[in-house]
């Protein structure tokens, strides 16, 4: 056993998920006011005031209220070291989010109680399925009029198709809003309106059996509800069972409000208890075990300019084995190098300490000369293997950008190569036609805002983006066997490279697609960029 196997065994890392306006950020900054590490929560509306939410640091974000990057925060409460991983909700930064739950070893998922499951829930869901990531659901927004219950749950089971356990109970919602009851200590958490910015509140816990005290609390309408609920719930709820939970196919559920800090410390006190220790990894040379290996780690993000004074990249690695030790080398795979990594540190929204140790299950970042990309493995000079990759998303939207001032041509192709290694933007260049035209693509529309918004303020360039009408992508993957030059394809098609000079196919319709492949004998073309 390594000296270390006690520090790796209290990390714990996850992931927060949902639908833009659940209220992820609002429970993220609570959980960070418990461990803490913040003693004021920031209001996330509040646009008018200068204090922004924690973990949106960008200044877009700040501006329009949304998160559009994943902030990596990290706290202590109760023995354990946190690492919360916070995920842009909007859909056009799904990818982004999909990066970042390769990085996590369980997810929170955030339910607004009137809404239930939506589109995007559904979506990041479905990746937390495939990764079989266990899912701890959070209810929240229980101060506003919410759904029916049992509605909630099997909204949850019918739409994502996993079974809802409930570890405690709303009683009412919005104004009629009383409380929780907890189903294991069978007792009623009453509520009351905290503070919205601080920790100290008053929950008066009452045990059930007390019947006439609990009537004379929360009335005698709420206690029949209660029980009549219960008795259904008894009947018919799945029971708890942590195998599931932990093999990803039972969600613990918990309500509560965000806003009004009530129910969150009970939420945290349980996720805690459930999840597990950090996760053993799949590599090319099988699985790597946190605690009995050395050094290992892969990047899923690069963000550049998180310090407007320095204009730096900071590659986010999650360590999958070992200690990290700042002064110690470590083996590059993909490039073959082994090297010091440069500044170390542990990462608070744009908050940063330089750190010179860290351990499996920790997410560290450290400066990037422009040497790694989304995906790479790092690991200790003695070994070498690769951790599996992250696939690259197909764009479904492409425009081609112009820049306003051509003597920034220096700037423009600095800033838009930058902005493609976060992988937030991928770029084109057309196929041999000597144009130095660059074609861009994007998961979601609001990549193209956040791109100009980028270039104007952190490279002074300013674009102009020219839409185009492809919708569909393909990689070339026989392009050794296969004649490009001579490629016959429809009229709708358009024949691009991306950054490594990889040859590529737009195409408008879908249809398109099958017919170039029947024209050309031999041709294979794949959706996803293998390397």
């Amino acid at each position: 056993m390594n000296d270390y196997t006690e520090e790796i065994n209290r990390r714990r890392t996850f992931a927060i998920i949902s639908h833009p306006d659940a209220g992820k950020t609002t429970l993220t900054e609570k959980f960070l006011l418990y461990g803490g590490a913040i003693n004021l929560a920031g209001s996330v509306k509040g646009k008018a005031t200068a204090r922004h939410a924690v973990s949106d640091w960008m200044e877009i974000e700040k501006e329009r209220g949304i998160s559009v990057t994943s902030s990596v925060l990290q706290f202590e409460y109760g023995g354990y070291c946190i690492n919360i991983l916070d995920t842009p909700g909007h859909q056009d930064f799904s990818e982004d989010t999909y990066r970042t739950l390769m990085a996590a070893d369980s997810a929170v998922m955030v339910i607004d109680a009137s809404k239930g499951v939506e589109a995007q829930t559904r979506k990041l869901f479905k990746v937390c399925v495939m990764r079989k990531i266990p899912i701890f659901t959070f209810i929240n927004k229980l101060d506003r009029d919410a759904n029916d219950t049992f509605d909630l749950l099997d909204d949850i089971e019918k739409e994502l198709g996993i079974a809802t356990c409930p570890l405690n109970w709303p009683i009412g919602s919005g104004k009629e809003f009383k409380g929780v009851y907890d189903r294991e200590e069978e007792s009623v958490i009453s509520y009351s309106d905290t503070e919205k910015g601080t920790k100290e509140g008053i929950a008066t816990r009452i045990p059930l059996k007390e019947e006439a005290r609990l009537r004379g609390e929360i009335g005698d309408a709420a206690v029949d509800k209660l029980l009549e609920e219960m008795e259904l719930l008894d009947g018919a709820g799945a029971d708890f069972d942590l195998e599931a939970v932990q093999a990803g196919n039972l969600t613990p559920v918990c309500f509560g409000s965000a806003l009004t800090n009530f129910g969150v410390e009970i939420f945290l006190k349980h996720f805690l208890k459930m999840t597990t220790t950090p996760l053993p990894r799949k590599s090319d040379k099988g699985y790597i075990d946190p605690a009995e290996n050395e050094f290992s780690a892969f990047v899923f993000k690069i963000q550049a300019n998180m310090n407007k004074a320095h204009r730096d990249r900071i590659a986010f690695m999650r360590i999958c084995s070992g200690r990290f030790d700042a002064a110690a080398e470590v083996r590059h795979v993909q490039g073959g190098k082994v090297m010091r990594l440069s500044q170390p540190q542990q990462i608070m929204a744009d908050d940063r300490k330089i750190l010179s140790e860290a351990y499996a299950g920790d997410i560290i970042g450290v400066f990037d000369p422009g040497i790694f990309s989304i995906g790479d493995t790092l690991c200790s000079p003695k070994e070498k293997f690769q951790y599996e990759g992250i696939p690259t998303f197909a764009p479904e939207h492409f425009a081609r950008v112009r820049q306003m001032d051509t003597m920034k041509r220096k700037q423009f192709v600095k800033g838009i190569e930058q902005i493609a290694q976060e992988g937030a933007i991928q770029i084109f260049q057309e196929f041999n036609t000597g144009l130095e035209e660059i074609i861009v693509g994007v998961v979601g529309v609001l990549q193209f805002d956040v791109l100009k918004y980028r270039l104007e303020n952190e490279y002074n360039v300013e674009i102009r983006l020219e839409n185009l009408p492809y919708e569909h992508i393909r990689w070339i993957e026989n392009k050794d066997e296969i004649d490009i030059e001579r490629l016959s394809g429809t009229s709708d098609m358009k024949k691009v490279k991306d950054m490594r000079g990889n040859p590529l196919l737009l195409f408008v319709n879908s249809w398109s697609i099958g017919m170039t492949i029947d024209r050309n004998k031999g041709l294979v073309l794949a959706e996803f960029s293998k390397n």
